[in-house]
């Protein structure tokens, strides 16, 4: 899972995007990056950490030009090396690329390029699809490629690259820089784009724009590819037919956006309101009984206070957030997850003490925080703990970029070893959560349903973390090389809840 930025059309374009790029440094923590063409040179500067903390202002002044990419990275393929770092540069014909998503056929692409004598710098899956538009251009001429040039390129490699993924590119077409955003044929991964004046901006989350002062004019839509330059109206293609209606990640909407984020013309709070209103109802339904509603921070804050309306019940903030902790979830190392919720979190003893708590939180992915999180609450005095998750069971793989691509640290696999495709009935999702809570001392566990969410959820939807049904198939060659990548330098079971509680 990362960030992407992109803009066009001011002299401003490195300070700019530095300042886009905070906007957008939930979604990576490991590096970052920002890229310009200036003329006939393509300076870059990548760092590992923060964008706050990695950029200077030496650095921005290093980067000249009216167009810019940049980049914030938490990788999913690869490890957290700077020479994995983005924006990627290829010197033929000249282009710089960010990426955000998951190519499922990494490994059949690094083959397919060897094979043309092309070998790759990095383990970053953004290169291969950069090495294979620029081939692509370089086949259609040698210099002075146009928009026309880009479009056959762009559909060549769409062909080519199977995946959940969008991308901003900056390069020179008609003799004009141009800003090039485009995603996957399934739109899983979000993109939108706006203006600010002369200029055009494009990136992962609107809350990027925000940051400028920018005009959102959209999404970009599922395989369609926008072309923006300055002075001229943006120009959309469309990539690849539309096989199959859009599948936009839902994890997207319950994790990883900022609650400010539009998405498909609906805030991303809104969707966690409606959520929560939806496992309300079916709390009430199984007769779970509590005096106060307190969220886990800070994702789950919007469904907690839907969920306390609707029951009935005082919502409270039960914990204070060190504002310098990063988000645990997205940190590659589980020991250093621990460390972080040790300072990440810290109880308001009041709140809990005597009371039976109701604890919201988004998600279960790993369990490696949350036994600790609810010893911090049986330890400040609280009379019953109940822990409702607003989402349903991570019980399969993710594939397209969230840092769940095993089957062995799913915290729920633990209990439901093989779940079926369509994911848990209400049955046994009900005895899952059963065991579940006996292994996490909680009094209960309650999951939203599959059921419940797609009606709390409008429009369509990537839910193959909860219902195993992949909008992009991946077949078993393929999972097999994902899930070996990810393994590589982890301690056996270290990431799963199975090893944290002793299983």
């Amino acid at each position: 899972m990362c960030g992407i930025f992109g803009i066009v059309g001011t002299g401003a374009a490195a300070r700019m995007t530095c300042a886009a790029l905070q906007a957008v440094q939930h979604r990576g923590q490991d590096s970052c990056g920002i890229a310009t063409i200036d003329e006939t040179s393509f300076p870059f500067v990548r760092q590992l950490g923060l964008v706050s903390q990695s950029i200077s202002a030496a650095d921005l002044e290093s980067l000249p030009g009216r167009i810019a990419v940049g980049h914030v990275r938490y990788p999913t393929i690869g490890r957290g090396l700077l020479r994995d770092a983005q924006p990627l540069f290829f010197r033929q014909p000249g282009v710089h690329l960010a990426h955000n998503g998951n190519l499922i056929n990494y490994a059949e692409l690094v083959r397919h390029l060897q094979s043309h004598s092309v070998h790759l710098l990095t383990r970053c899956d953004a290169e291969p699809l950069l090495c294979e538009l620029a081939l692509q251009l370089m086949s259609r001429r040698r210099c002075g490629h146009t928009l026309e040039d880009a479009e056959h390129a762009l559909r060549a490699t769409w062909k080519r690259v199977e995946g959940a993924y969008s991308i901003v590119a900056a390069l020179v077409l008609d003799g004009k820089p141009t800003l090039v955003v485009a995603r996957d044929r399934r739109g899983v991964r979000p993109a939108v784009w706006g203006t600010l004046g002369n200029a055009f901006l494009a990136a992962s989350e609107s809350t990027a724009l925000d940051a400028l002062g920018a005009e959102l004019s959209g999404d970009v839509g599922a395989g369609e590819a926008l072309f923006l330059r300055e002075g001229e109206a943006p120009v959309r293609r469309q990539l690849c037919p539309a096989e199959a209606a859009p599948a936009p990640c839902i994890f997207e909407q319950i994790y990883f956006a900022r609650p400010d984020s539009l998405i498909g013309g609906r805030t991303v709070y809104a969707a966690r309101l409606a959520l929560g209103r939806a496992l309300a109802r079916e709390l009430r339904e199984r007769g779970v009984g509590a005096d106060v509603v307190i969220p886990i921070p800070d994702t789950s804050r919007p469904a907690a206070m839907a969920l306390a309306e609707e029951l009935g019940l005082p919502y409270r903030e039960g914990f204070i957030k060190n504002r310098y902790s990063g988000r645990t979830f997205i940190m590659g190392d589980p020991s250093r997850r621990e460390s972080e919720l040790r300072l990440k979190l810290n109880p308001i003893r009041s709140e809990f003490e005597g009371r039976r708590v109701l604890l919201v939180d988004d998600s279960i992915v790993r369990g490696t925080t949350l036994s600790r999180t609810i010893q911090l609450v049986r330890s400040q005095g609280a009379r019953a703990v109940h822990l409702a998750i607003y989402s349903p069971p991570v019980l399969f793989p993710c594939f397209y970029g969230i840092d769940m691509s095993t089957t062995e640290e799913l915290a729920a696999r633990a209990f439901e070893p093989d779940p079926a495709a369509g994911g848990l009935d209400l049955a046994g999702q009900r005895a899952m959560e059963q065991a579940f809570a006996r292994r996490l001392e909680l009094d209960s566990l309650s999951y939203l349903s599959v059921r419940a969410m797609d009606a709390a959820w409008d429009g369509p939807r990537c839910a193959a973390c909860f219902d195993g049904r992949y909008p992009i198939p991946v077949d078993a060659e393929r999972r097999r090389e994902i899930e070996a990548d990810r393994r590589v330098g982890r301690v056996p079971g270290q990431a799963s809840f199975r090893f944290i509680a002793g299983a």
